[in-house]
């Protein structure tokens, strides 16, 4: 089994077009093509956004059956497929069925483009992407703009999605990892025990061998006091994709231009900086971003606020010089600063 990266990301929304506005206005992606009835694709309508190497597909039912519309019934907006592009879609098929996954669609060729779709957790898939090379359709259905190989003016502000974050109950850490590392051939890279006051969370990093693709599992400690990890598996409604991490070449740069959009992000407070054994550049420190290390460099990284009505999903932006996984500071007052955003909702949910 070949797994080459993270070809895409497919939402299923409840309206494509007013959650294509949002990553365009908000976050600088730009749209790419789109697709319906009309080109192939019933019941559903679907917008292609990209930026940098990033490619998000918006899918939303025009009818009640539809999966897009019964995905977002049980969860609202999120995310419903991580695509990985493969060399031989028949092969990493084939491999991941006989590792334990779930053969939900064979693979298929059309357009030059080898699709297939095994199971992944909860009601997320796993679309496999085998690509012919230069030219050619992204995905059937989806029509190219005419304007959609234009460059953007200024520089864009993401490059691709670092990683994954996934939201797992309590008790399905271990199988969850042991599923992705038998049926797709990932390795654990990293792992992490999570104190938020009185909360807890195992945190363990599953990879593809490529590095290409990265997943960060996530199970709340049921042992502690309910917090994030569950608000978040209750309120979407089972396991799924918490947020999506983008890599930006300047991360500073990228929140000064998303902010002036109006997108929100978690405050830190100073004394995060007054504990960490580098003093942080001041371009850091005024934006609210953390600052951290492994062995082979540091990285950046700061959490969006969400955008969702039901503050399920969220951004993460993060800038690396040479670190590979993740530092052992930047983690928990990442969660630190979704809790303090969060534990009010809690509240009002509780007392309504």
């Amino acid at each position: 089994m070949d797994f080459l990266d993270l070809d895409h990301v497919e939402f299923h929304v409840g309206d494509a077009r007013q959650a294509a506005y949002v990553l365009s206005a908000g976050l600088g992606f730009r749209l790419l093509a789109q697709g319906g009835p009309e080109s192939g694709l019933p019941g559903q309508r679907s917008l292609l956004l990209g930026q940098g190497g990033c490619r998000v597909l918006l899918t939303s039912g025009l009818e009640p059956g539809h999966p897009a519309a019964r995905y977002v019934a049980r969860h609202g907006d999120g995310v419903a497929v991580l695509a990985f592009g493969v060399r031989d879609a028949a092969a990493a098929y084939a491999g991941a069925v006989s590792g334990g996954a779930l053969g939900l669609e064979p693979p298929r060729e059309r357009g030059g483009v080898v699709t297939a779709v095994v199971s992944g957790f909860g009601d997320v898939v796993h679309r496999l992407v085998q690509r012919p090379g230069a030219g050619g359709g992204f995905l059937p259905g989806l029509v190219a703009l005419p304007d959609a190989g234009a460059p953007e003016p200024g520089p864009e502000l993401v490059r691709a999605v670092d990683h994954a974050a996934v939201c797992v109950p309590d008790g399905q850490l271990d199988a969850t990892v042991a599923y992705y590392c038998d049926a797709f051939g990932f390795g654990v890279v990293f792992e992490e025990y999570i104190e938020v006051g009185r909360q807890g969370m195992f945190s363990r990093v599953v990879q593809s061998p490529s590095g290409g693709i990265t997943l960060t599992l996530i199970q709340p400690d049921g042992s502690r006091e309910p917090g994030q990890v569950d608000d978040f598996l209750a309120w979407h409604g089972g396991p799924g994709v918490q947020h999506l991490a983008l890599s930006c070449g300047d991360v500073a740069a990228a929140v000064d231009a998303m902010a002036g959009r109006g997108v929100g992000f978690a405050p830190t407070p100073d004394a995060y900086y007054d504990t960490l054994p580098v003093p942080p550049a001041e371009r850091l420190r005024s934006r609210g971003i953390l600052l951290d290390r492994d062995h082979w460099g540091e990285l950046y990284q700061i959490f969006a606020t969400s955008l969702h009505v039901r503050r399920t999903f969220f951004w993460e932006l993060i800038e690396r010089h040479g670190a590979r996984t993740f530092g052992t500071a930047n983690i928990p007052a990442l969660y630190a600063a979704k809790e303090r955003e969060l534990a009010a909702l809690r509240v009002a949910a509780v007392t309504r």
